[in-house]
């Protein structure tokens, strides 16, 4: 392979569900995948790549259905948001395990755990090598942490937002279900949202359309898969404007 050792990209976002997190537990984090996920980010870090990191909350609460539950879903989302937190420390323990400075940055602030979210310092920190998570989604109810991680991505200057998911890309139909379900290569953020196709939430998949920063999703229980997609080997599924009719 010719293109092996030269990324594709500089500076990245990842995106981690909390889900991702809880390895073959039901719920909490599992010490087993934390340290798969900081050999990978050390990988790529060694290929002179700036790396950022989104993580969801789903292992430990999930905001949706507490205010399914009868609970008020602003509270919900807020509980939610903290749980990020809890895993972005646990994930910031296992990066910085592995030998790589690492600084956690909350949209809520909570400064005896964590740098308040900033955007100029996050830069900072990226250009200084440091891998940085951002934690408590926006700091606002009623948005998600895929919509968090189009966001911080677009802050920061990220070429690619990579959302690291269970399935090895993006399906016309759930593939878990459908067993004749169709993955796609590649698919423009309009067919995304006109065939409510599950990638991302519409309010994520609209803010990245409008700036358009590319998405790559790919699985995450393939090993290796994070470099793969920064050497641009076609693995998962590109999300970008070409191609779409209105």
């Amino acid at each position: 392979m010719s293109h092996a050792s030269k990324p594709r990209y500089t500076r990245i976002l990842l995106k981690l569900s909390g889900e991702a997190l809880m390895g073959s537990g039901s719920y909490g984090i599992d010490p087993q995948v934390l340290t798969v996920i900081a050999e990978e980010v050390q990988e790529v870090r060694e290929l002179g790549v700036e790396v950022a990191l989104v993580v969801g909350g789903g292992n430990i609460f999930r905001g949706m259905s507490g205010a399914a539950q009868g609970m008020d879903r602003s509270t919900a989302d807020y509980i939610g948001m903290l749980a990020t937190v809890m895993n972005a420390l646990a994930l910031q323990q296992a990066l910085e395990k592995h030998g790589m400075p690492t600084r956690v940055l909350t949209a809520i602030d909570m400064k005896e755990v964590a740098e308040p979210y900033i955007r100029r310092r996050a830069i900072r920190h990226l250009e200084k090598g440091r891998v940085v998570i951002f934690a408590a989604g926006t700091g606002l109810p009623f948005f998600t942490t895929d919509t968090t991680a189009a966001l911080r991505a677009v802050e920061i200057g990220a070429q690619v937002l990579m959302k690291a998911t269970k399935v090895d890309g993006v399906y016309n139909d759930d593939p878990e279900k459908d067993p004749m379900a169709v993955k796609y290569n590649q698919v423009s953020y309009m067919e995304v949202l006109r065939k409510n196709l599950r990638v991302m939430d519409a309010t994520a998949i609209s803010l990245a359309k409008d700036q358009n920063m590319r998405i790559v999703v790919f699985s995450l229980k393939q090993r290796g898969n994070i470099k793969k997609v920064i050497l641009g080997e076609p693995i998962g599924t590109v999300v970008e404007g070409v191609g779409h009719v209105e």
